[in-house]
């Protein structure tokens, strides 16, 4: 008796059907995000406008002013990832980011041609503005430009009573674009400083002088970490911090512990001692926690901390109560900590 042969079907593997798809165009792909770059424009000596136009797998009517995508390159045969604010999306589906030269991902990015193809993420981030038509204030300095124009430009086409845009830069990014706006809209009120012929910081006095009823307004400030330190303080001293929204455009400083703590991550049953962020010191264990951006804006190391306290290194803020959510990349322990990984 002959033996039957018969076909068994296996499910096709998604890298698999990705590379056939990009032989026929780059940026085809099953289910992954990938993105042409379409256009490469200076913005200043150290910053360029970079245009990308995704594929069909990027959701385009989600993207909401003030959030992010990560870029993910190929550095030395290592995949690197970065967070960038998306300035605007074009009436082509475009998406338009500012990068500066601040690290080795943005290096990288700047020196893409068009024609490239990259490997993007949906749209993310909660530093978006709030509903109705409160008045707002955007804070900005240097390249945290690029977050505060994308608010500004939703702050308009939502018909908010009142816009103060406070914005510190030696460098003009943006600054004719903004001038034009207040010019055509009344309730945009636009305070630009020139840092390198006004040595100008942000201060309580500064905002009293330029925006009278500043503690009253939902405030949004992005840029530099000295700044972004003034303008949280500035809120916290005038009892105003639910006001108060931050985005960080710059990787977490590392900070490190005066004492070393013991960690646990609850599920996985490992235990390491951190001494710098949690996501740093689980990978100096050799553990590998999901992660992304390292900023703490995309929320790919979002996790529960089931006991212990750890200390918010872009806010300060300490959080001593159970079962609370964090982010590894940007959290420090500061006492044995219990993770839910």
């Amino acid at each position: 008796m002959n033996a039957q042969l018969s076909y068994q079907p296996h499910w096709v593997r998604e890298d698999f059907v990705d590379f056939i798809l990009q032989k026929i165009k780059p940026t085809f792909a099953w289910k992954r995000i990938l993105a042409e770059v379409t256009g490469v424009q200076s913005l200043s000596k150290d910053m360029v406008l970079l245009t990308l136009k995704p594929n069909k797998n990027f959701d385009i009517a989600a993207v909401r002013a003030g959030q992010s995508i990560l870029l993910t390159l190929m550095i030395h045969g290592v995949y690197h990832q970065r967070s960038y604010s998306i300035i605007d999306v074009t009436a082509q589906g475009e998406i338009r980011l500012g990068i500066k030269v601040q690290g080795l991902v943005s290096s990288a990015a700047q020196l893409l041609h068009v024609g490239d193809s990259l490997e993007i993420s949906q749209a993310q981030g909660d530093f978006v503005l709030h509903q109705g038509s409160q008045a707002a204030l955007l804070i900005a300095s240097g390249s945290g430009i690029t977050a505060i124009y994308s608010l500004l430009q939703q702050a308009i086409a939502q018909n908010l009573k009142e816009v103060h845009v406070v914005y510190f830069n030696r460098d003009e990014i943006f600054h004719s674009e903004m001038a034009a706006l207040a010019e055509q809209y009344p309730q945009v009120k636009y305070h630009f400083f020139n840092t390198t012929q006004q040595k100008q910081h942000l201060t309580v006095e500064l905002l009293a002088e330029r925006v009278p009823d500043f503690q009253t307004m939902q405030a949004y400030a992005c840029g530099h970490h000295a700044m972004m330190r003034q303008a949280q303080e500035i809120y916290q001293q005038c009892n105003a911090a639910s006001n108060f929204h931050q985005e960080f455009f710059q990787p977490v400083q590392i900070e490190q512990s005066s004492e070393a703590q013991p960690i646990s991550f609850r599920r996985a049953q490992q235990e390491f001692i951190a001494t710098t962020n949690l996501l740093s010191s689980a990978e100096e264990a050799g553990l590998r926690p999901q992660h992304g951006c390292r900023m703490g804006v995309c929320n790919r190391c979002s996790c529960t901390k089931v006991s212990g306290v750890t200390k918010n290194l872009l806010t300060g803020e300490i959080d001593d109560q159970p079962n609370q959510a964090i982010k590894l990349c940007v959290s420090q322990a500061l006492s044995p900590v219990t993770i839910d990984l």
